[in-house]
């Protein structure tokens, strides 16, 4: 393969599953909330599976985990891309960390009323 040419197909799938790996990896190893979401979500989601009495609940009960887990990533990166461009404080940049921080606790909220109302 010359230097112009871009794997395709099944190297393609690959590389971007290398890449999704050194993700998780790094996410979980610079982020104390991160590592935090991984354990609970090893813990709820048989919970949840065994909790929910039908498919509908089992799904409803394990999706809103991921949910979180995604968002805490989404702001673990945006927290580096701002951190990346300057240390310096500056409004745009603690209004794209605490926006990203408000997603995070609305997926948080999203949990919690989700799990509240199937199991309650």
């Amino acid at each position: 393969m010359d230097n112009n040419t871009k794997p395709t197909g099944i190297k393609k799938l690959l590389s971007a599953c290398v890449y999704s790996a050194q993700g998780f990896k790094a996410c979980y190893q610079s982020e104390f909330a991160f590592r935090l979401e991984i354990w609970l979500a090893i813990f709820l989601i048989p919970i949840g599976y065994m909790l929910g009495e039908s498919e509908v609940e089992r799904v409803l009960l394990i999706i809103p985990i991921f949910i979180v887990l995604i968002v805490e990533m989404l702001n673990s990166a945006i927290e580096a891309v701002v951190d990346r461009i300057s240390m310096e404080h500056h409004k745009l940049s603690g209004y794209a960390k605490d926006v990203a921080s408000a997603a995070v606790l609305l997926s948080l909220i999203i949990f919690l009323v989700t799990w509240s109302i199937i199991l309650l």
